[in-house]
């Protein structure tokens, strides 16, 4: 027995010591760790030293004393000039009079003046100011606007007869309280700045330009519906190029497309002097991740135009608020736009495929920039196929290198696959952490109220997301290679193996996106592609199997994908930060920028990362990217982490002072109360107010009042606003709201149909230019017919009471007459048949608001911005 127990012990002991050699073995294959630091920074020197000056690169300003050396080139100077004038008009809402009279006026006098330089030798220039009236869906609620305007100018070469027409859009109304110089201001002065050169042009062109000024997007989206559907000009437009702004400033990002007319993108490629574009962009805006909506999805659906989505979008922060001003418009922005656009409209303007889309309508396009430097693009059904044969060939050579590395290393093949697939599990492992540690870091700052630290200082998410994201890519592996060494295969081969397994994800990813439908696999294929090249030029020469000489090639190739995907997923933090500040407090904003982090550290660094495991002492790294991740995270919670900051990233407060009046069926008042219905921009609410003077003590959700009242008795403006109304609050206040202006809603008539099938009510709503109804009929009771159109009622499965209907008017004040049809199920009429709820929104500065609220806006911290107007809510039963 003692014999065998010290034969155990002997046993045991060389066990050890065969471990510990080994593993001194393994360590003196891999490089010095102190080489490790230089690696990493290099990857850092070219995000700084490579990305964000290509990200931001413009241009520069041409003046209006380089035009005579410049012929022909859009001039910034000019534009700015206008835009100047532009921006001290002031906030411009539909029904104002700086919307519907001086910013009308001042448009048709630059156009004028345009007239008078214009060659009226060779062309024609014709202005209609369009005054629609009209109906439509949008989100979930009917949009009705009512004598709204649109200032539009064709410009057309004498010698030409083509019937098909370019149409270039932008809007010059405002949100409430903002001056719009970025939005859309900035694309006014451009179409302004295009018109004018294209009228002094002595080239002539062959389709006519129809300029569309339009005056209610905003509101949203009416006045473009009004043109598309009414305006004697809108048959003939075949294509559309619509320019917004979504922040103020940076270059100007080509995010939408088509549909299915990828010549358009041709000509973007071909004509366009500063390309900026991605299909990655065009992919996320409509799934409606982002906050927004252009008129371009009117433009499409409703007039089955094709065409360009171009937008501005650095600066996000200003967007829709007061410091939206002339002085944050950068000149060399405008100058980027204004080449843009109009080296765009020369080229559409003499397009053959404009006389007949239907002709060249060929699927959709993928298309994307590489770091502003060029352009690609190609038809869907050529990604397919580049998708789809590039991950085959990436499996093809993995097996070439797999089956070289079993010769060399006199290992069977049949050990190799079981590496490659320890290696392949382990990397899956990784993937998933990659994604699950930035989204813990996310729940985490959820769980303690510290969402949005990030939001002015945009560098925190370096340490809060991107150093998890590497830390659960490579954790995995460094571990497996830490513990488990292997003698018969090469360390150099354990690492080239870590990088054909992240090649073997990306393959199948490619394959299964491309399957789905989607056109973000181009993605996937760019790195297919540049690894594919890596790996021929190794197999093809001796670098192979030559120790670390393969990893030379690898990340030489690796810089071009690194500096990309960089570049790519840097456009979509520049444009989420700020987002994130209006995206409302339902979902956990981080959870985005987390995901975006995670997945941007995919695809830069998939082939990068696990290439830590060819340096000693690799868990030391990854050590200190968690101690990068401690201390980024105590900074955070510090007050750098504080979201706002005055005029720069200010916190969104939008809040409506509100007098409630709820009558009954008898007609007694039973309600009459004021206070302030607040809807929440972000993630925090009103929290950060609380230390403040600002008093908000009664602060309640309106959840009690929504089984009481029609749209919980708040006046919501919007149908986001109404989806909104869970996270919604009420501020009771002792004194009554002063209202500064009328809300009448007259019953005309009621009749009951001759055979009983329905009552009828007739109705005359006068009062404001923005007021809304909300319609939400008794149990046992249905909407049966209404004066508005039917796609509510006709489509029961995607809407339900209670009706939202909102109603806007421009310069014709007209009173507003409806009627709505209910059908009981017992055929009585003679009891409470419908709850209706009336709004008058008082949105412009045209209307006062009472010295109560301004008081309560001036108590608010400099960090704060709010949009609000005094709104009247009044229930009836009927």
């Amino acid at each position: 027995m003692e014999l065998q127990a010290d034969g155990d012990k002997e046993s045991y002991s060389d066990t050890v010591l065969y471990h510990v050699l080994s593993k001194e073995k393994e360590l003196k294959r891999r490089l010095p760790w102190y080489y490790a630091p230089s690696f990493l920074l290099l990857w850092v020197v070219l995000f700084f030293g490579v990305v964000l000056p290509l990200f931001y690169r413009l241009p520069d300003r041409v003046t209006i004393a380089d035009e005579p050396l410049k012929p022909g080139e859009f001039v910034a100077e000019r534009a700015q000039k206008v835009l100047y004038e532009f921006d001290r008009i002031g906030p411009k809402v539909v029904g104002s009079f700086a919307n519907e009279v001086t910013t009308v006026a001042f448009l048709l006098n630059e156009v004028e003046k345009i007239r008078g330089e214009m060659r009226s030798d060779l062309f024609d220039l014709e202005i209609d100011v369009q005054q629609p009236t009209g109906s439509y869906v949008v989100g979930t609620m009917t949009s009705i606007y009512q004598g709204i305007q649109n200032v539009v100018v064709k410009l057309s070469t004498k010698s030409s007869n083509s019937s098909s027409y370019l149409l270039i859009n932008s809007h010059f109304d405002t949100k409430p309280g903002s001056p719009g110089a970025g939005d859309d201001g900035t694309m006014v002065v451009v179409m302004l700045e295009v018109l004018r050169q294209m009228s002094i042009s002595e080239t002539k062109f062959i389709h006519p330009l129809v300029f569309l000024f339009n005056g209610a997007e905003e509101n949203p989206l009416q006045a473009s519906h009004g043109f598309i559907t009414q305006h004697k000009w809108a048959a003939n437009c075949k294509a559309v190029i619509n320019l917004e702004v979504g922040g103020s400033g940076g270059r100007d990002i080509l995010f939408q497309s088509g549909p299915n007319n990828p010549w358009l993108v041709k000509y973007y490629k071909e004509h366009s002097k500063h390309p900026f574009a991605s299909t990655l962009a065009e992919e996320i805006f409509q799934f409606g991740i982002l906050p927004s909506d252009t008129d371009f999805r009117i433009f499409r659906d409703y007039g089955n135009i094709p065409g360009l989505d171009i937008a501005q979008f650095s600066n996000g922060y200003v967007y829709h608020t007061e410091f939206d001003s002339f002085d944050v418009v950068p000149g060399r922005s405008v100058q980027s736009t204004g080449e843009n656009i109009l080296s765009i409209v020369r080229a559409f303007s003499n397009a053959s495929e404009l006389n007949n889309t239907e002709e060249h309508s060929a699927g959709h396009a993928v298309f994307f920039d590489f770091l502003g430097l060029f352009f690609v693009t190609y038809t869907e059904k050529t990604g397919i196929i580049l998708n789809c044969c590039f991950a085959v060939i990436s499996l093809l050579l993995i097996g070439c290198s797999l089956w070289k590395m079993s010769r060399v290393s006199e290992i069977s093949p049949g050990r190799i696959s079981i590496v490659f697939v320890v290696a392949l599990g382990l990397h899956l492992l990784g993937c998933l952490l990659c994604i699950t540690l930035p989204l813990l870091m996310a729940v985490l700052y959820d769980v303690t109220d510290r969402t949005l630290t990030y939001y002015s200082n945009n560098w925190l998410v370096i340490g809060l997301y991107i150093c998890p994201a590497i830390i659960g890519l490579v954790l995995p592996s460094t571990i497996y290679h830490s513990f488990k060494p292997n003698e018969k295969l090469s360390h150099s081969y354990q690492i080239h193996i870590g990088l054909h397994v992240h090649c073997v994800v990306l393959s199948f990813l490619a394959i299964v996106l491309t399957i789905i439908g989607l056109r973000i696999p181009y993605m996937c294929m760019i790195s297919l592609v540049l690894y594919v090249a890596s790996l021929l030029i190794n197999l093809l020469t001796t670098l192979h199997d030559r120790g670390y000489y393969w990893v030379l090639t690898v990340q030489i190739i690796q810089l071009f994908q690194y500096v990309y995907f960089c570049y790519l997923f840097y456009i979509f933090l520049v444009i989420f930060f700020p987002a994130m500040g209006r995206n409302r407090d339902s979902s956990n904003p981080d959870m985005l920028i987390a995901v975006i982090c995670a997945v941007g550290t995919f695809f830069a660094l998939g082939f990068v990362v696990p290439l830590i495991n060819m340096f000693r002492w690799s868990t030391i790294l990854l050590i200190g990217l968690v101690v990068v991740t401690f201390v980024f995270s105590m900074i955070s919670v510090s007050e750098v982490g504080f979201p706002y900051r005055p005029k720069t990233s200010v916190m969104r407060v939008n809040f409506l002072q509100t007098r409630r009046m709820f009558y009954e069926y008898d007609g007694s008042l039973s309600v009459d109360d004021s206070g302030y219905y607040f809807d929440y921009q972000d993630r925090r609410a009103l929290r950060p107010l609380k230390d403040y003077a600002v008093n908000l003590t009664g602060l309640t959700s309106i959840d009690a009042y929504c089984d009481k009242y029609v749209m919980c008795g708040i006046p919501c403006f919007w149908s986001s606003w109404c989806r909104g109304l869970s996270s919604a609050a009420w501020l009771p206040r002792e004194e009554e709201v002063d209202i500064p202006g009328t809300l009448e809603l007259n019953l005309l008539n009621k009749t009951i149909s001759e055979t009983g099938k329905y009552k009828r009510f007739e109705f005359e709503l006068t009062g404001p230019p923005h007021m809304g109804l909300y319609i939400r009929p008794l149990d046992g009771v249905a909407v049966e017919d209404w004066s508005f159109i039917r796609t509510m009622l006709d489509k029961p499965e995607k809407y339900s009471p209670p009706y939202q209907i909102y109603f806007s008017y421009g310069v014709d004040k007209t009173p507003f007459k409806f009627h709505m049809d209910f059908t009981k199920s017992d055929g009585n009429y003679d009891e409470p048949l419908f709850e209706l709820g009336v709004t008058g929104h008082y949105v412009s500065k045209d209307f006062q608001r009472d010295k109560t609220t301004l008081q309560f806006i001036a108590d608010l911290p400099d960090f704060v911005t709010t949009m609000e107007w005094p709104a009247l809510f009044m229930r009836y039963i009927f």
